[in-house]
This record gives structure tokens, C-alpha cells and sequence, in this order.
């Protein structure tokens, strides 16, 4: 063989062993620019690497970081937050609502009424000793009052029951109440022990509701007549303010304004002149009272007998 031949055989291989060598450099050199393959034959092929590739570096395992906190997680609250986070905002029902309601109208009802009871009270905190002395004489005379009205009912009762003539003994009291209704209805005269009240009204400011006043105060000290500037005062007289005057059932008075009344004078007199009563509401109005005790007063205007339209005897 020549000497050409016989080099082929070194100098193929050698050229093989160099693109060998080249084609691993560049087959390195691929594998690193580019991603990894997968291989088709499954997780084997992908852990054995090629022959004459280079291992990639494993990366550094990065550091672990705090978990940070959810969002939605609330911070702790202490004993008295939570208290205070349970009551404020109130959450109040619609019958919560109607019951506090209610609680706060008895509430101001209650304010109310202990107010108006200490408004009484204070005129006769403030009151005299001899004031209040005089007031509680006539409650005094107010209770006999009444507990003599009882025993006359009862002496009545009794006159029924023991008398031999029941018909005639109950024909003659048949005539006194019949006798006593009538001065209450004012239909008939009548006169005994009582006073004389004058009011002289210069400025013109006494009212109508004044006069009424002393109408009611007379009327429960036991007044049993009353007679007004020639006009009956009975249970249904009304009083309403006309011009500069007073009219009293429709017939207009005018100032001086003179009360007559029948009832005990001890009694009478002095609840008029109670501390806050009739006769300083005039005074405080600039008007002048002039009261005089009589053992006879005549109470001597009438009224009509007015016949009720539909009640009727229920003896009938």
C-alpha cells in the first residue's frame, strides 16, 4: 500500500475524532442555551444524563420567608373590646323600640304627676303656722260635716223602721227632701247663716274662671246657696267672659261682683282665704274682696222648673 494509503486510516479517524469532539462541544453548548429535553422514554432517560454532557448546575435553594398574614384574619381583642364591639353599635328590634317607647311615655307621665304634686305641696311647705292651722281646722269641720249628714240618713232610716204611721212619717220626709231639692235646684227661696262676698273689679281684669273658682271653693267648704248679682247658681250654671263683664247662664253681671251664700260662716270664710286660694288670685289682679259673716243671708232668685225631655222616675 502507499504511503498515502496508509495514512487515510490515521487521518479519517482523527477527523471523525475531531468532529466527534466538535460535535460534543457544540452539542454542550446547545444544552445550555437551551431547555432541557424530555425524553420520550420517561423519567430513566430524563436522570441519565448523555455522554460527555456536562451536569447543570442544581439552583440554591432559596430561603424560606415568614408566611404573611392572611387578609381576612382579624387581630385578638381584648375582653373589654369585644364588650364594647358587642354593644356599640346597638342592634335594636322593632319591638325593643316600640317597649322603650312606651317605658319613656310612663316615665314622663311618672315626671309629670311628681311635679304636680310638688307644685301643691310647696304652697303649703311655704304657708304660716296659723294657715296651716286654719286649713286643717276645716277639714275638721268638712268631716263632722259629713258624718253629721250620715247619722241624720241614718236617724231617718230608723224613724222609717219604728214609727207606727210608716206612710205618714214617709209623706212628711217625702216633703222635706222634696223642700231641701228645691233650694239645691235653686226652685224655691231660701235663707239662714252665711256671708256676703264682694268683689270691686276698678281694672277690669277678673275673669270669668275667677268667678268660678270661688263658685267651686264655696261649694266644697258646704255652701248650700248661692246667689250672684240676683242670678241662681245651681249644678249646671256655666260662666263665660262678656265684654267687660261676666255672664253667668247667658245674664250679663257687672262689677261690683256680690256672692250671697248660706252655709256655715266658720267654714266658708276661711276657704276663701287659704294661702293661694280665691281671695289672693283677686288680689294679685288688683281687685278688692270684702267678706262679711251674717246669721241670716236670704238667697231669694229662682229658676225655672225645667222638665227633663227624656229621663223619667224609674218608680214610674
Amino acid at each position: 500500500m502507499s504511503d498515502h494509503d496508509d495514512k487515510r486510516p490515521g487521518e479519517n479517524g482523527d477527523t471523525r475524532a475531531e468532529q466527534r469532539g466538535g460535535s460534543g462541544e457544540s452539542g454542550n453548548r446547545l444544552r445550555k442555551e437551551l431547555p432541557q429535553e424530555v425524553s420520550a422514554s420517561g423519567p430513566a432517560a430524563q436522570d441519565t444524563p448523555e455522554a460527555g454532557a456536562e451536569p447543570a448546575p442544581e439552583p440554591a435553594p432559596e430561603p424560606e420567608a415568614d408566611p404573611a398574614p392572611e387578609p381576612d384574619s382579624e387581630p385578638q381583642l381584648t375582653g373589654r373590646q369585644r364588650l364594647v364591639k358587642g354593644l356599640w353599635p346597638p342592634r335594636v328590634s322593632r319591638a325593643q323600640l316600640i317597649v322603650a317607647v312606651l317605658l319613656f311615655g310612663l316615665g314622663f307621665g311618672l315626671a309629670v304627676q311628681v311635679a304636680s304634686n310638688s307644685d301643691g305641696d310647696s304652697a303649703l311647705r311655704g304657708a304660716r303656722q296659723e294657715d296651716l292651722v286654719r286649713i286643717l281646722d276645716e277639714l275638721d269641720d268638712r268631716t263632722q260635716r259629713l258624718e253629721d249628714e250620715k247619722q241624720g240618713l241614718e236617724k231617718q232610716r230608723d224613724e222609717l223602721e219604728n214609727s207606727s204611721d210608716q206612710a205618714e212619717e214617709a209623706r212628711k220626709q217625702t216633703i222635706e227632701k222634696e223642700r231641701q231639692l228645691g233650694i239645691l235646684a235653686g226652685t224655691v227661696a231660701a235663707q239662714g247663716p252665711g256671708i256676703t262676698m264682694t268683689i270691686e273689679d276698678t281694672k277690669g281684669t277678673v275673669e270669668a274662671d275667677m268667678l268660678l273658682d270661688a263658685i267651686q271653693e264655696l261649694r266644697a267648704a258646704g255652701a248650700e246657696a248661692i246667689q250672684v248679682n240676683g242670678v241662681r247658681v245651681v249644678a249646671g250654671t256655666y260662666l263665660t267672659d262678656s265684654g267687660k263683664g261676666v255672664s253667668v247662664d247667658g245674664n250679663k253681671i257687672n262689677a261690683p261682683y256680690r256672692f250671697k251664700v248660706i252655709g256655715k260662716p266658720q267654714d266658708l270664710e276661711p276657704a276663701l282665704n287659704i294661702p293661694g286660694g280665691v281671695v289672693q288670685t283677686l288680689e294679685k289682679e288688683q281687685a278688692t274682696v270684702t267678706i262679711e259673716r251674717s246669721t241670716k243671708i236670704v238667697v231669694d232668685a229662682l229658676r225655672a222648673v225645667k222638665r227633663p225631655d227624656y229621663a223619667r222616675s224609674s218608680s214610674q
